[in-house]
């Protein structure tokens, strides 16, 4: 893993984390709601979109890795000549 994969699943899992807090605040302050199911339901909701971003950005390819910076050296001075 690299240090932006790390940077992002924190923050991530810092903002959903507020988003959580916020949902449970809102459902306890100003919604009427029993207590249990929808509690349940709201952090199960938020784990699993969670997970699906987390999933969705591994899957994303970094085109940084498949440039070579030796290569793009090369291959300006090879241009340069021409």
């Amino acid at each position: 893993m690299k240090k932006k994969d790390i940077s992002f699943i924190l923050g991530l899992s810092i903002l959903m984390g507020i988003i959580w807090v916020v949902g449970e605040i809102i459902m306890g302050l100003w919604l009427a709601v029993r207590p249990g199911a929808p509690h349940i339901i709201w952090c199960v909701a938020v784990v699993a979109v969670t997970l699906a971003i987390s999933v969705w950005h591994s899957m994303i390819e970094d085109t940084s890795e498949l440039e070579d910076p030796k290569r793009d050296k090369y291959e300006r001075k090879v241009n340069k000549r021409k």
